[in-house]
């Protein structure tokens, strides 16, 4: 799998671009906010005949979901996050205006991911695993092949998500990074949803929120 980054929006989101040699893609958590963030998002598609199956969101906080009505729009594909986010899909655009964002109300359809499902792309897949603590259904993504590991806002570089948004919970967050998380192999490649990659190696060696679990 090839995995393209970009940083989004004034809070500086990730969103991925996950594709393999067929040219099937899928897309992480799209919070490009400003039209010349959509059009480095749909330009870099086009440029590398890159065909989008699904939007895929980690979570529902607005911050990685303002590209999303941009996208739906484009490419008519559906729209994939756990059935735990449907409040914060439905909320997220009174949210953004707290923190002085605007965007066009993502909706509230979607098609529901679940645990230990498999999301196939190509002749690649993820395997979603639920991650709750920074919001209820937050999900991991995790290639076993390429130990490459989406973590949306669950595990950063160095930190681990906030818990003081609604939803958050820090116990359940230290649950999932305890069980779900650490005992993935220590070469895995960590992609956040803000920040710089890791791999857990690093992580479990630095990450002052891991020293105790």
């Amino acid at each position: 799998m090839e995995c393209k980054t970009f940083y989004f929006n004034a809070l500086r989101t990730c969103c991925y671009v996950v594709s393999d040699q067929t040219g099937d893609c899928i897309i992480i958590d799209p919070g490009c906010y400003r039209q010349t963030e959509e059009q480095r998002l749909a330009t870099y598609i086009r440029s590398n005949n890159l065909t989008p199956r699904y939007i895929v969101n980690t979570h529902c906080h607005f911050d990685h979901l303002m590209g999303l009505a941009f996208l739906r729009q484009t490419y008519q594909i559906p729209f994939r996050t756990h059935p735990l986010e449907a409040g914060m899909l439905k909320k997220a655009s009174s949210h953004a205006i707290l923190f002085g964002f605007s965007m066009i109300a993502p909706g509230t359809d979607f098609s529901p991911l679940y645990d230990g499902e498999k999301l196939s792309f190509g002749t690649s897949s993820l395997k979603v695993i639920h991650t709750p603590g920074h919001s209820p259904g937050s999900v991991c993504l995790y290639g076993d092949q390429e130990r490459m590991l989406f973590t949306g806002d669950l595990l950063f570089a160095g930190s681990v998500g906030r818990t003081d948004l609604p939803g958050g919970d820090y116990d359940q967050l230290m649950d999932s990074l305890s069980r779900k998380i650490m005992p993935l192999p220590a070469y895995t490649l960590i992609f956040p949803g803000h920040g710089p990659t890791s791999s857990l190696e690093r992580e479990l060696a630095c990450n002052p929120y891991l020293q105790h679990l």
